[in-house]
């Protein structure tokens, strides 16, 4: 037993038992115990002497081979978190009276055998939160209306199909997970959800991004089958900072989410850049593996080398070498005197890498920052660029870095 700033601590995880320690229950009311951790055994059942332990506000079951829950655990009148994810548990396993549990507001029975969402987590209105992952629930009773205390639901790894439109009249939910499952589409009535802040949505069945997210902070779709983005991302939040794209079918990435940091796109089949992406001020991340343009521009780094010109300039300039005309071939000075497009000394706001593993060094490089163009000058332009990249107006971004 731990006693850490007056929390005491009971921790028997890991320690190969079979039955509850005995031990534990005869000494219950004079350990007043509060966190009480039994994780990563065999234990199949929680005796009825866990009412003993009067004073415990945090039960760790998780990883056992529970089968069902013993009616006690409703006896305990400070239990706040109660974890018993990944044992062998379903509807038939739950006190029949669990609702009446007076302090409970965490509850997490992930990994577990659940077919259906039981009712009675639905007349437990001071649960905070509610993990269910990893289960096989295949819909959402109506009266989940009722949980209206509940600030986060995790549902990700179910067979769920559909969402009912009562989830959208939880008025303190911040956090809703429902990755991993088989919905084709989202209730248009999410747009109410005023407290909702954290959608994860990725692993469906989804064509069509709802519009409904743009008022999130974070919303992660990636591995859909979105083709196109709504255009009322344009009106994303101020406060919203990420967006999670990858594994979709998107063709172009979107420029009107100008508030992003954080914007990740890889295994899509964009092919192009749009010269707006100079709008995005915020944007610190971009992911692009997995796309035609980032193959292709692996393929042209690795057969299509940057010229000895451009070479010998970038040598010049991040050695910070001092240089003039007297010194230099006048081609070479004229290069240098241009936007410096293509040094690492034009880096400063924004900085594009791939975070999906693959490619990152010349990511790092692939994109300059606004200050690469110069409005008003004629830049120097290197072999391989695009002929429609000469069309880009002054204030727009210029150029592809090679490395």
């Amino acid at each position: 037993m731990d006693d850490d700033d007056g929390e005491n601590v009971v921790d028997f995880s890991r320690s190969d038992l079979d039955l509850f320690p005995e031990q534990l229950t005869e000494t219950a009311g004079a350990l007043d115990c509060k966190t009480l951790l039994l994780t990563h055994n065999r234990i199949a059942i929680l005796p009825r002497a866990i009412s003993q332990f009067q004073s415990l506000q945090v039960l760790d079951f998780s990883s056992n081979h529970l089968s069902y829950i013993s009616e006690e655990i409703v006896q305990l009148p400070k239990l706040r978190t109660l974890i018993v994810k990944n044992n062998r548990l379903d509807e038939s396993a739950l006190p029949k009276n669990l609702e009446l549990a007076p302090s409970l507001e965490v509850l997490n029975l992930s990994g577990n055998l659940f077919t259906d969402f039981p009712t009675q987590f639905t007349q437990m209105d001071k649960l905070k939160a509610l993990y269910l992952g990893g289960n096989r629930i295949r819909t959402l009773p109506s009266e989940i209306e009722n949980m209206q205390g509940l600030e986060l639901l995790y549902l990700g790894g179910n067979y769920l199909t559909s969402v009912p439109v009562e989830v959208s009249t939880l008025s303190n939910l911040s956090c809703l997970v429902l990755c991993d499952n088989r919905l084709q589409h989202l209730p248009k009535e999410l747009s109410r959800m005023r407290s909702l802040r954290s959608l994860s949505l990725h692993n469906n069945m989804l064509t069509t991004l709802p519009t409904e997210m743009i008022k999130l902070r974070s919303v992660y779709t990636y591995n859909n089958m979105a083709a196109t983005l709504p255009t009322e991302m344009i009106k994303l939040r101020n406060d919203q900072t990420q967006v999670g794209l990858h594994n979709n079918m998107l063709t172009t990435l979107p420029t009107e989410m100008i508030k992003l940091r954080s914007v990740y796109t890889c295994n899509n089949m964009a092919a192009t850049l749009p010269t707006e992406m100079i709008k995005l001020r915020n944007l610190q991340e971009l992911s692009l593996r997995g796309n035609p343009l980032v193959v292709r521009f692996v393929r042209d780094l690795t057969y299509d080398p940057p010229s000895m010109l451009e070479l010998a300039a970038r040598v010049v300039k991040n050695q910070g070498v001092t240089y003039s005309p007297d010194n230099l071939p006048s081609t070479l000075v004229q290069y240098l005197d241009a936007a410096c497009v293509y040094f690492e000394s034009r880096f400063k706001n924004v900085k594009f890498v791939d975070f999906c593993g693959k490619y990152r060094l010349p990511l790092l490089q692939y994109l300059c920052s606004p200050n690469c163009s110069v409005p008003g000058q004629d830049l120097a332009y290197s072999d391989s660029e695009s002929e429609d990249e000469h069309n880009v107006p002054a204030n727009k971004m210029k150029k592809v870095l090679l490395g």
